[in-house]
């Protein structure tokens, strides 16, 4: 498979899906606005799995260890039960490309060829897990950093990087992969990601949706306002909350005094802290959170618990505020050489599949790199379009100065 085809192909059916076996089910006689309304106001079950407390080392779900061993898990092993080990490459294979394509923008951005990049080194297995949980027919809304999500979803990663280089304002049509645009504004997205899920269960629809965000967007009012609008209306929503643990350069610790899964039992629906290092976990928790929601039983919070690894865009330098030591211990629990191990030590891939992997991983960044550097210049004076409907003075002055600025370094080139 090249890898054209692989960045443009439509989103696999998740490993695992199958699961369902053990009850779950997402079929029935009764209409899903009907199974819905009939779940409104029913007590959730309790969710195993989720205690712990803030700071180093919680409990949290795992399926997969830091050292790469499998271990059981009562509740979640169900919806990973008939995963194969081709499904298992696959998982591999995406978390490898994803981090690959994001080390060429990331290049690619410090060779001038971007204005910015937010890279999501460490969260592969967050967004990959979770992204490969979801159905064709789920709408993903994510925020900026979704990479990997856009991945599983079919976007095309070079269509990433033109609204990081000034050219557009997102590069794809989210209706062609139910995929959002990405969402600069901070936590806004889980608004709209509510509204959507109101809105398909007024349809009837028996599709799910699943919001994006970060350990700092959960600080947010917006997400707040969205928790208590999808609790009320019992909206088929799963909120996906990325804690790498910092907020640029706030630490989680500076902005609450509870486990953020723990949130949710104040709006009244389930909360989930997941490994977010760990592929399978992620996977099987997201599963489990989204056919949740297409029986009708309401949001979920997945906390999943990762690091991000990397700075917080290219515009940060996070040695400033986090000790090398600290990353160099989660470096311990990378996500990618966790499931290698694990596939190693099953006999699940040989050298063949490692050395074909890192074949395709050259190509991906090859044309990444050709993709953009043949993409035009942005237009210096598309901010000021769109501003309002019927244009405005003030807009007009700023247009005039912007372009007497930028006029005057063709003056001094000139030596005028």
């Amino acid at each position: 498979m090249t890898v054209e085809s692989t960045a443009a192909r439509k989103p696999r059916r998740s490993a695992g899906t199958t699961a369902a076996k053990s009850g779950a089910s997402t079929t029935g006689t009764k209409s899903a606005a009907t199974k819905r309304t009939s779940a409104a106001g029913k007590k959730s079950p309790g969710v195993p799995g989720a205690p712990g407390a803030s700071g180093p080392g919680p409990e949290l779900v795992q399926l997969l260890t830091p050292e790469g061993k499998r271990v059981k898990d009562a509740t979640y092993d169900p919806y990973v039960a008939d995963i194969t080990p081709e499904d298992l490459r696959g998982l591999y294979r995406d978390m490898v490309l994803t981090r690959r394509f994001d080390a060429e923008a990331t290049s690619l951005q410090r060779q001038g060829e971007l204005g910015l990049w937010a890279s999501l080194l460490g969260q592969e297995a967050a967004q990959i897990g979770s992204g490969r949980a979801t159905r064709e027919d789920d709408y993903v809304f994510p925020t900026y950093r979704e990479h990997g999500v856009a991945w599983c979803r079919g976007v095309d990663p070079t269509n990433l990087l033109g609204m990081f280089r000034g050219v557009n304002n997102g590069g794809w049509d989210p209706n062609s992969n139910n995929f959002h645009l990405y969402t600069i504004v901070i936590g806004s997205q889980t608004l709209h990601a509510t509204g959507y899920a109101m809105g398909i269960a007024k349809d009837g629809a028996d599709s799910a949706v699943i919001a994006y965000f970060g350990d700092g967007a959960s600080s947010q009012g917006d997400v707040a306002e969205s928790f208590t609008f999808s609790a009320v209306y019992n909206a088929p929503v799963v909120f996906f909350c990325q804690n790498n643990q910092w907020a640029i350069s706030e630490p989680t610790e500076k902005q609450t005094r509870v486990p953020l899964y723990q949130r949710a039992q104040g709006y009244g629906f389930p909360g989930v802290r997941v490994d977010g290092n760990d592929v399978l976990a992620c996977l099987a928790v997201t599963k489990w959170a989204l056919e949740r929601a297409r029986r009708g039983e309401g949001p979920t919070l997945v906390e999943a618990y990762t690091y991000r690894m990397g700075a917080h865009t290219t515009s940060d330098d996070p040695t400033k505020y986090r000790a090398d030591e600290e990353r160099e211990s989660w470096e311990a629990k990378d996500p990618i050489l966790r499931l290698r191990t694990y596939l190693e030590a099953s006999n699940h891939a040989d050298e063949g599949f490692f050395a074909e992997l890192e074949a395709e991983s050259e190509a991906l960044g090859k044309r990444v790199r050709e993709v953009v550097r043949a993409m035009p210049d942005p237009d210096h004076f598309a901010i000021f379009e769109n501003v309002y409907a019927d244009g405005h003075a003030l807009v007009d002055e700023e247009r005039a100065q912007f372009a007497a600025y930028q006029a005057s370094f063709a003056d001094e080139g000139e030596g005028k």
